[in-house]
């Protein structure tokens, strides 16, 4: 079941470039960009909470190969799903200002 988490977060975090996207390519009205916006950061918060959940599994069960061999790129893949989901959703906001 512990497996099924980063499954979640991979679905999540692609969730949360996907909405911003989408407003981008204009199939909204810039009145909804508040609230794609905000689905976007907790489908990020989601998935980043999801990987939290997972570490914490591998330490109660004391997995510790497992969690010294991903906490690297787990690390890069949160910053960058934090970093571009912020970034597109900044396009996002300026490009609704521009409309």
């Amino acid at each position: 079941m512990f497996g099924l988490l980063n499954l979640g977060s991979l679905i999540l975090g692609i969730l949360a470039w996907i909405l911003p996207f989408i407003f981008l390519m204009g199939k909204y009205d810039r009145e909804k960009w508040g609230i794609i916006s905000f689905l976007s950061m907790i489908a990020s918060a989601s998935a980043l909470f999801f990987q939290i959940i997972y570490s914490y599994y591998l330490v109660t069960i004391e997995d510790w190969a497992a969690l010294l061999d991903t906490q690297g790129a787990v690390v890069f893949a949160a910053a960058v799903l934090l970093s571009v989901t912020v970034l597109m959703n900044a396009a996002a906001f300026f490009v609704s200002r521009k409309r």
